[in-house]
């Protein structure tokens, strides 16, 4: 038996972890990065408002993103973060918000667990889950070589997946293409969340560019693009009925299997230019 062990630094959001692989030429002791998944409790104004399972990196982003999204808050200033609690049973991140938006905490309060592949995992009933973002005001026009040129770049901007194969990413791209941030989580919708706080940090302009997936085109994307004004989302894999659906009705151009210089558009297709 090979017992050699991979000697290398582990990358933020990632754990070290002993694993044993096994091929043609034998069994070898190995070191493994593994993403992390940990419980990370959202609390506002002193109260519990949910639980979701993410990748414990870009806190800040994900608090930030998740409150914009979720519509508790109508911009970055409404949002002051506390303290972020570290434990062995996870992080906990305590918020104040301003009092005139607890009728928004009680509307859209979800205290079940909210798992890492399902953005509305523990809403009570489906009026909190069916809720109708404004609709899009910025009518964006991207050129389909843009589109591909932002989708070849966040292929190299993936470092967490990389290296543990775990995560996916979230991109948003100006108008020409160029990508201007990427967030990871082992959660598709955490990974929107986080952008969506980088972005309103960095004091980018949702309607200014366009925003890309490396996951399928689910409902809870969709909407919660919609909610901050991001006129286009691409994924690179399948959309569902709710999401195009909702996508029609919210102004958002919504992209599927978005990969290797092809794509389908599925809602409002005027908005993408054909590459020439």
């Amino acid at each position: 038996m090979n017992a050699c062990i991979r000697d290398h630094a582990t990358i933020d959001g990632a754990a070290p972890r002993s694993v044993q692989r096994r091929d043609a030429h034998g069994v070898h002791n190995l070191r493994d990065d593994i993403a992390c998944e940990v419980p990370v409790a959202l609390h506002y104004n002193d109260s519990p408002f949910a639980v979701l399972m993410a990748t414990p990196c870009d806190l800040a982003d994900l608090a930030l993103g998740f409150s914009l999204s979720e519509a508790l808050i109508a911009d970055a200033g409404e949002l002051r973060i506390d303290a972020v609690d570290e434990s062995v049973d996870g992080i906990c991140i305590r918020m104040r918000i301003p009092d005139a938006r607890h009728p928004a905490l009680a509307n859209r309060q979800r205290n079940l667990p909210g798992y890492g592949g399902c953005g509305v995992c523990g809403s009570a009933d489906i009026d909190a889950v069916l809720r109708a973002p404004p609709c899009v005001t910025v009518v964006t026009r991207i050129d389909g070589a843009s589109l591909h040129r932002a989708l070849a770049a966040l292929h190299e901007r993936q470092p967490l997946n990389a290296a543990t194969g775990a995560t996916h990413a979230a991109g948003f791209a100006d108008r020409d293409g160029q990508l201007l941030l990427v967030r990871e989580d082992v959660g598709r919708h955490n990974a929107l969340d986080k952008l969506i706080g980088a972005m309103a940090s960095a004091g980018i302009v949702a309607g200014n560019g366009f925003a890309i997936v490396t996951s399928r085109a689910s409902y809870e994307l969709a909407v919660k693009a919609a909610q901050v004004g991001i006129p286009m989302l691409a994924a690179i894999s399948a959309p569902t009925t709710l999401a195009i659906a909702l996508a029609e009705s919210a102004n958002l151009c919504l992209i599927g299997f978005a990969r290797n210089g092809h794509c389908a558009v599925y809602a409002h297709p005027q908005r993408l230019v054909p590459a020439r």
